[in-house]
């Protein structure tokens, strides 16, 4: 026995709840930073996060390195970039992406 196919405004209405689900979502963080702009607590965020994003990166790469050549090469180049972009442009997202294009290329080059 099978189920009965539901009908067009069914299906349409359950993509409906769905689109607004989802930009109410995707909206959220940015209707409650405006209320929360002056806070100390965001500032303090906006001071420490980019840090705290960094120490999650390195912890994340070392996890599994090894002593093979393949494993920790990767991870020692990716993070010499990460430390020297952060040390020439003090711009957080940048040293991000560089660290991390980096360890992805070699790992997928010497792994």
């Amino acid at each position: 026995m099978t189920a009965p196919v539901p009908s067009t405004g069914y299906l349409l209405a359950g993509l409906g709840v769905m689109f607004l689900v989802t930009v109410a979502l995707r909206a959220a963080p940015f209707v409650a930073l405006t209320r929360l702009r002056d806070s100390q607590v965001v500032r303090y965020l906006g001071r420490t996060m980019p840090a705290g994003v960094m120490v999650v990166l390195v912890v994340y790469t070392l996890r599994d390195t090894t002593t093979e050549l393949g494993s920790w090469l990767p991870a020692a180049v990716a993070l010499a970039i990460t430390l020297g972009a952060h040390l020439a442009w003090r711009r957080a997202a940048i040293s991000i992406v560089l660290g991390t294009a980096t360890f992805m290329l070699l790992q997928a080059w010497l792994g």
